[in-house]
């Protein structure tokens, strides 16, 4: 279980971080299509790109990190 949720958010950090070049880049950087689909769907997030892609990232760290430290395995 530790390994699958180390891996989840060291897969959420990448997309994130894809998703954060491809904002600033105009679209140019289309690696990740995840946070695309995430950030154009969802109504609330509409001019927001930006911001989610950072977010999702940080809560990728977030669950390595714990997943590290708290899951004993």
């Amino acid at each position: 279980m530790k390994g699958f949720l180390e891996g989840l958010g060291a897969l959420l950090c990448v997309a994130g971080v894809c998703g954060v070049i491809r904002e600033l880049t105009d679209g140019w950087f289309r690696f990740v299509g995840l946070t695309r689909f995430l950030t154009e769907n969802v109504g609330f997030l509409e001019g927001r790109e930006l911001f989610a892609n950072i977010v999702i990232a940080a809560l990728g760290i977030a669950l390595a990190t714990m997943a590290s430290r708290v899951v004993k395995s």
